[in-house]
């Protein structure tokens, strides 16, 4: 009985730190601080985002080299 009611706490637990990290429980005030921001470093080292084009083919893959 002790180890099933080991296993449910861990299960709740586990389902409540993905909750969290995910960002579902913000509603609730429980949100982690990284959630605001993830790597703004990488957002302010951007060039040019708006030329980014997405296309609906892929490239077709270049000849080898002789």
């Amino acid at each position: 009985m002790k180890l099933r009611l080991l296993l449910v706490v861990l299960l709740l637990a586990n389902a409540g730190y993905f909750l969290w990290a995910r960002g579902d429980l913000a509603g609730f005030g429980l949100a982690p601080a990284s959630l605001a921001e993830r790597e703004p470093q990488r957002m302010a080292r951007q060039i040019h985002p708006e030329w980014l084009q997405i296309r609906k083919e892929a490239p077709k893959a270049a000849a080898p080299a002789p």
